[in-house]
């Protein structure tokens, strides 16, 4: 785990009582979510596994993006879009 971004518990409490009314989440302190965890059973959140590369096309896309996008970059010592921050840990 690279460091909590959200207070998990903050934010359930928040969808309950309706100081938030909704949440699309991918990313939880503890992955896979536990199967008791409240997320799962709230209809005001929507829950999307991160697995973008499971798509048909994603091989193809992301090829695409760094021959044509970042290479070019790279090769004139530009910036590259779509960096790792080291110290986020994404």
């Amino acid at each position: 785990m690279w460091g909590c971004k959200v207070d998990e518990e903050a934010l359930i409490e928040s969808l309950r009582n309706g100081t938030l009314k909704g949440a699309a989440l991918d990313v939880f302190s503890m992955e896979p979510l536990p199967e008791d965890n409240p997320l799962w059973d709230m209809e005001n959140v929507l829950i999307s596994p991160h697995n973008m590369d499971k798509t048909a096309t994603f091989m193809h896309e992301a090829t695409e993006f760094f021959v044509n996008e970042n290479l070019p970059r790279f090769i004139l010592g530009d910036y590259l879009l779509n960096p790792v921050d080291t110290e986020s840990g994404y």
